[in-house]
């Protein structure tokens, strides 16, 4: 289903008023309002084509319905996403779940709903149907060379369709590890895995960069061969000026300080992007910002202040993903509910005193630099979001219009109740 301009106007003409007494009220204690909702409008936040399904755990899975039957209905999805809340502007393939059969009519019809292709990525942590060696065992640290190679190769395979529909990055995050002690060679596995690598770096074309995403655990309970930022940046560093790190939020062990990660990772020119999530206990896939805001707020000051510093564009220098897993919410909500977050967290963000902070940083006066982030973070930005999304001609109320309408019933209609997206 398609949005219609007017649809979004009936509605945004009911809020209006409200909306702008709150922006007037919000906004008259803020300095340069006007450039905060400059770069509101221009950050963009890729939606992945996997997040279109419900999701599920290894217990088990619970289909809704409507969902996405291929990957033009995906698009479709997406295209709904920006035209909602206009921050929706890309989307990030993984094969072979969604494998484009005529590159050409995919990019024309996301253009049509003003989307591009962001970071594709690639899948060697299942085995598919036919495929001739597993990767039970790893897949690019495999001990056997044929098995590494099939991993080389669908890497390549997915580098070539990202080319076709004009992607400029591949994410490869790798299941690989162990379960026991004594199951695997380290150092074997290590360089087995950089020596695939080099060779999936040696097929980049000009431009692109390659980010290596890391996992402290899961599928594999006692090592992982990427395991941590470090193990990430020294795969990067020794790879070359193309790769960087991959910042999965979820993918650290518990109280582990994601702001020190990214700032350091930025200082050292390999952070690469992020996909964003939320988690009480792991890699729990949760809407962004639905269990630790404060924490992103924090993140999202750090990537500001840092690429401030080395003069970056907040919406282009760095890749910005959601990856989520949804088991018990209507797939499309969550994503908006997530957009949103990761929205205000940056607007908190560029409200912070730079200046003062780092003069109560120098003085060693803990108790003023405590404030001056938390006052940004405690400021109501919401209108400042729902403003750059009004300027845009998308919804002041996102998930409000999308309820509203019906989408969802919608889609049942045109899909049927039995469809299921391709994914986890």
């Amino acid at each position: 289903m398609n949005l219609k301009k007017n649809q979004i106007e009936d509605h945004n003409s009911k809020l209006l008023a409200e909306h702008k007494r709150n922006f007037d009220f919000v906004s008259s204690g803020i300095k340069e309002t006007e450039s905060i909702i400059k770069k509101l409008i221009e950050f963009q936040i890729a939606i992945p084509s996997w997040a279109l399904g419900t999701g599920g755990t290894r217990f088990g899975r619970f289909a809704g319905a409507g969902e996405p039957r291929n990957l033009e209905e995906k698009i479709e999805d997406i295209g709904l996403l920006q035209a909602l809340n206009k921050s929706s502007g890309a989307i990030s393939l993984h094969i072979p779940w969604d494998i484009p059969n005529d590159a050409k009519t995919i990019k024309a019809l996301a253009a049509h709903h003003g989307i591009r292709f962001d970071a594709v990525n690639s899948n060697t942590f299942q085995d598919q149907k036919d495929q001739k060696h597993s990767y039970k065992f790893g897949s690019l640290q495999h001990v056997n060379k044929a098995v590494r190679q099939q991993a080389i190769d669908h890497n390549l395979e997915v580098i070539q369709y990202g080319k076709d529909l004009g992607s400029e990055a591949i994410t490869v995050w790798l299941s690989d590890g162990s379960c026991f002690p004594g199951q695997l060679n380290f150092r074997k596995a290590f360089q087995h895995t950089l020596e695939s690598l080099q060779e999936i770096y040696g097929a980049l074309p000009d431009r692109w960069k390659m980010f290596v995403e890391y996992k402290a655990y899961e599928p594999n309970f006692y090592s992982m061969t990427v395991g941590d930022w470090g193990q990430s940046l020294l795969y990067a560093s020794k790879l070359g000026p193309k790769a960087f790190t991959l910042v999965d939020l979820g993918h650290h062990l518990p109280n582990a300080n994601i702001e020190q990660i990214v700032s350091l990772l930025l200082m050292e020119g390999k952070l690469g992007g992020f996909h964003f999530n939320d988690s009480k206990y792991g890699d729990d896939d949760l809407t962004v910002g639905s269990i630790n805001p404060y924490q992103l707020f924090l993140i999202f000051y750090e990537l500001v202040e840092g690429m401030d510093e080395q003069g970056m564009n907040h919406a282009n220098d760095l890749g910005w993903m959601i990856d989520a897993s949804h088991n018990v919410k209507d797939p499309l909500e969550d994503l908006l509910q997530s957009v949103e977050a990761i929205k205000i967290a940056y607007a908190q963000a560029l409200l912070v005193d730079k200046k003062e902070l780092q003069d109560a940083q120098q003085n060693n006066d803990v108790a003023r630099a405590q404030e001056i982030l938390q006052t940004a973070y405690r400021t109501d930005v919401r209108p400042l979001v729902a403003e750059a999304r009004l300027r845009s001609g998308a919804a002041l109320q996102p998930l409000h219009l999308f309820r509203t309408l019906k989408v969802r019933e919608q889609l049942i209609r045109e899909r049927g109740t039995a469809t299921v997206a391709t994914g986890l």
